[in-house]
């Protein structure tokens, strides 16, 4: 393991992963320091959902590491990469609560599963994660009751149940009106300061991406292409980059050649 691996919460080393002949993901690297948060960014179809799933154990690799809390999942057995799921959460997009739960339910699952508590301590647990929140009071209300913010709110705390080390986010703030969204960001805020917990977070939200991130990164295609601190993304020149940033619309087949002009600054080659 390199001294990169062994210091940071998670530590990715020349990441494949393919489905099937299609290989999604194309020598991936980055490292995340213990207690810092990392936003991923990237359009649709870019690789950055298959990134999650594999950083969390859902999707195999095909090759190279990926490091989290010292060891690599990419070589653990299934009995070990369980033991390693109870030291993160997941908060998945649209909350993903069980319809058939109330809210205190769907929070004490991971408990009941995992842990040899007894019901009166898992009872006390979940209140304090509703709470820690913003939901005290809602733990007998089913998911059917609650607002889209509630829910993923909802989300974070059985996200939360199992005290991890690691909190991932997928799309927290996707279909929730830009009051509701703050609200989330200043949630994943308060978190990671009340416990210092590694925070990655998968999302297409700017605002969110740049009030939440100690840095980030741009994955295209299956490559990072930049990667760094808030600034220096903000300051970099990489044309795909300045395209995602800047909101520039995929340009018409026959526009192709003036667009790569207007972001790269040079003329296109002469067709004879």
């Amino acid at each position: 393991m390199s001294d990169a691996a062994k210091e940071s919460a998670i530590s990715v080393r020349d990441l494949r992963v393919r489905y099937g002949e299609r290989e999604i993901l194309h020598g991936v690297s980055f490292d995340v320091p213990r207690g810092e948060t990392l936003v991923i960014l990237g359009g649709s179809g870019s690789g950055k959902s298959t990134l999650l799933r594999t950083l969390v154990g859902l999707q195999p690799t095909t090759s190279g590491e990926v490091w989290i809390r010292g060891q690599d999942i990419a070589k653990m057995s299934e009995d070990d990469l369980d033991e390693t799921r109870k030291k993160i959460g997941m908060s998945f997009q649209g909350g993903a609560l069980f319809g058939s739960m109330t809210v205190g339910e769907n929070v004490c699952l991971p408990l009941r599963e995992h842990t040899q508590l007894e019901e009166s301590t898992i009872q006390i647990i979940m209140r304090l994660k509703l709470e820690q929140v913003g939901l005290a009071g809602f733990e007998s209300y089913m998911p059917s009751q609650l607002s889209g913010g509630m829910k993923k709110r909802a989300a974070v705390a059985r996200a939360m149940a199992m005290d991890p080390e690691i909190l991932f986010f997928d799309e927290p703030s996707a279909g929730l009106d830009p009051i509701i969204a703050a609200g989330i960001d200043s949630l994943i805020l308060k978190l990671k300061k009340a416990f210092r917990m590694t925070i990655i977070v998968v999302t297409h939200e700017l605002a969110s991406a740049f009030l939440i991130a100690d840095s980030m990164l741009l994955i295209n295609k299956g490559e990072i292409i930049a990667q760094g601190t808030n600034q220096e993304m903000q300051g970099s020149t990489h044309p795909r980059v300045r395209q995602f940033l800047d909101r520039i619309a995929e340009p018409e087949v026959s526009d192709e050649m003036n667009y790569l002009q207007m972001l790269t600054g040079e003329a296109p080659p002469r067709v004879l």
